[in-house]
């Protein structure tokens, strides 16, 4: 499905292939040769996603575009299901793995992988090649460093500098919820005035 969003429309080659149950909404710019899978959703929401060629984006994968931070995927990248990428730089042959997420200002290093459920962090930088074991966290920069899901109060030593809630939110840490959410409330709001496109070719 292709939805027209903030007056934005996606651009999806001949030689790409959309399933039927995806959604591209908004900003989006496929590459050639580029694969989403059934249930995968790129969502640009007030910033670009862009994929390079022979990209192939599995079933249920979220990848989304913000103004500050674009979804920005190079080629010969692989984001496996149920992955999710929210305004991070992939550059190329990344392998993303199932259930594996990078955070805005993240950026994935040529040639390196985020296993099953890995995380990258906002605002880290994984360097060319490294890779991130099943499970565990990168995070850092200029380059990040690996913490295993038991290394609660090393990666908090990292990963307080490198500021979730002004990257993700726009807020200072300590915000109330209630106040984060009014404002994620009002963000999400500017879907109300989506448009699906009829043609599926448009673009």
């Amino acid at each position: 499905m292709l939805i027209e969003h903030r007056g934005q429309r996606p651009v999806v080659p001949a030689s790409a292939y959309v399933a039927p149950t995806a959604v591209l909404c908004g900003a989006v710019t496929l590459g050639e040769r580029a694969r989403v899978l059934h249930g995968a959703v790129l969502t640009a929401e007030d910033g670009e996603v862009r994929t390079g060629a022979d990209v192939v984006i599995m079933e249920n994968a979220l990848v989304r575009g913000r103004r500050r931070h674009p979804a920005l995927i190079g080629n010969a990248v692989l984001i496996g299901p149920h992955a999710h990428v929210t305004g991070a730089r992939i550059e190329d042959e990344v392998f993303v793995a199932t259930g594996a997420s990078a955070f805005p200002g993240a950026v994935a290093g040529a040639g390196s992988e985020l296993r099953i459920n890995s995380v990258l962090q906002v605002n880290s930088v994984l360097p060319p090649g490294m890779v991130v074991p099943i499970g565990w966290i990168a995070a850092g920069a200029p380059e990040a460093q690996l913490f295993a899901p038991g290394q609660h109060d090393e990666l908090w030593e990292v990963q307080r500098e490198l500021d979730f809630p002004g990257t993700v939110y726009g807020v200072p840490r300590g915000t109330s919820m209630r106040d984060i959410m009014a404002r994620q409330a009002d963000y999400f709001g500017a879907h109300a005035e989506d448009r699906v496109l009829d043609d599926p070719s448009a673009g």
